[in-house]
């Protein structure tokens, strides 16, 4: 049942949404993405487990169309480990994105086409295709 703290109004807004599903990912064993969350040990801290802890401490970054992301993906969700984001920056920090280390820089490999103004499917046919070391994907 939803903490009545707040005007009914903001229980039907993302935000509300947002943290009803990071609850749920964690909490219920029958959420489709508990096994990716809860079942890996992943937990809501304790401010969080009420809506009110959580409007508390992320209210003031939070805008229309994000979602609640953690910036460690192996860490749990509390305010030091999360912040809002689009869905290009969720796709973005996968635990199974494959980031790829240059000059001391990690990104992914859109990331890197983005800088290099080269196009992805580019990089990833040297890299995959040809089997190129990622010094010469980058640089060629």
């Amino acid at each position: 049942m939803a903490d009545r703290t707040y005007p009914k109004e903001l229980y039907q807004t993302g935000i509300y949404r947002s943290w009803a599903s990071m609850k749920a990912r964690c909490n219920r064993k029958t959420s489709h993405d508990y096994k990716n969350y809860g079942a890996r040990g992943i937990k809501v801290s304790p401010k969080w487990e009420s809506f009110a802890g959580f409007y508390e401490d992320m209210k003031d970054e939070y805008a229309n169309g994000l979602s609640i992301e953690r910036i460690n993906n192996d860490g749990d969700y509390f305010k030091g480990n999360c912040k809002w984001a689009t869905k290009k920056e969720q796709a973005r920090n996968r635990r199974t994105t494959h980031l790829f280390e240059f000059n001391g820089k990690k990104q992914i490999l859109t990331q890197w086409a983005e800088d290099l103004k080269i196009a992805r499917s580019t990089l990833a046919q040297r890299f995959y295709v040809y089997g190129w070391p990622i010094e010469k994907v980058l640089t060629n």
